[in-house]
């Protein structure tokens, strides 16, 4: 609600408007009727996403990682966090892998990332300690280096294919033999509709994410429903043979 108030704002003055209307309307019960209709379509959506957010980031256990790792998998001994430039993340994961070499990178880039919603979050966070700003597409990290590199809801602001793709790559040149990446994302979907009914079309469908991760070298080893509206998928490079 904080960095899209003016959604909310929206809905909140058609909703009264429309209250309004139906105190005057008294009387004319069809246009009561039609009124109506329109106050729910109005309210229920917004209450729909709002409780499907709270839901997903405040109730469903998503921040405390217990699914990042697969059952008997080694820790990481070397972290990469990559975001958008909202970081709700880094701190959680260094206290969920205290022993880890963590480095904390920002691909937010304000001639492109031009949401209101990004501007008002990147203005209200708190940098982690460290952070660097990067290119997608030239990630400062050593080639076969990292063990582990989460992309946590971000991916998907990089709206250009090609961009994407050799953002993609660069996360496979930095893996080490055996490492992992998972990427987080919402789904053009129908459940993701119900809850953000228009808003869904931000997001990417499954089949964009699979010609993606093909595109930048990866392969989808398991692709795990943390809720009905989120997905993360571990991927490894698709020559080392690595499995889940």
């Amino acid at each position: 609600m904080r960095f899209n108030w003016h959604f909310y704002a929206g809905a909140g003055g058609t909703a009264l408007l429309l209250v309004a209307g139906l105190v005057l309307a008294d009387g004319y019960p069809t246009g009561q009727l039609v009124l109506a209709l329109a106050l729910l379509a109005v309210l229920l959506p917004t209450v729909v996403s709002l409780g499907v957010s709270w839901y997903v980031y405040d109730a469903s256990g998503l921040y405390d990682f217990a699914w990042l790792l697969p059952a008997g998998a080694t820790p990481p001994t070397r972290l990469v966090n990559i975001h958008a430039g909202f970081d709700e993340t880094s701190a959680l994961l260094r206290q969920q892998f205290p022993a880890a070499g963590l480095r904390v990178l920002d691909f937010y880039n304000p001639a492109l990332h031009t949401e209101v919603s990004i501007r008002r979050a990147r203005a209200a966070a708190v940098p982690y300690p460290g952070t660097e700003s990067v290119s997608p597409h030239a990630l400062p990290l050593p080639t076969a280096g990292t063990d582990y590199v989460l992309v946590m809801l971000a991916a998907h602001e990089i709206r250009d294919p090609a961009q994407r793709a050799a953002f993609l790559r660069e996360i496979r040149r930095v893996l080490a033999p055996g490492g992992r990446a998972v990427v987080v994302e919402h789904l053009r979907d129908p459940a993701n509709f119900l809850a953000y009914t228009i808003g869904f079309l931000h997001f990417y469908s499954r089949t964009t994410w699979r010609a993606a991760f093909r595109a930048g070298g990866l392969r989808v080893g398991q692709e795990q429903k943390l809720t009905p509206f989120l997905s993360a998928f571990m991927l490894y490079p698709d020559t080392d043979g690595s499995t889940f």
